[in-house]
């Protein structure tokens, strides 16, 4: 498989209900790599490294987001790979 990565920002109410917490574990269990944080927008902003068949859950998965967001769209992006380690919240 070819590792890729993906940038997305994702809208709605997805700040302060856990989003980043939850991204981080959705993608770990995913074995991807990158990280996530808010943006002053109020909007959340992530990035996803890793091959398709873990992109692609992770993307259905930002759609829905954790239980108490309300997800209203996602814009993604594919983007030149960076070699990170982990995915982490910043």
């Amino acid at each position: 498989m070819t590792k890729t990565c993906t940038r997305a920002i994702i809208t709605g109410v997805v700040q302060g209900v856990f989003f980043r917490a939850s991204t981080k574990e959705k993608a770990n269990s995913l074995n991807i790599t990158g990280w996530v944080r808010n943006l002053p927008t109020g909007q959340v902003e992530c990035v996803l490294c890793g091959d398709d068949d873990q992109i692609k859950p992770m993307l259905a998965w930002l759609h829905r987001g954790p239980l108490m967001a309300s997800v209203d769209s996602v814009e993604h992006e594919s983007i030149p790979c960076e070699p990170f380690e982990t995915f982490d919240i910043k």
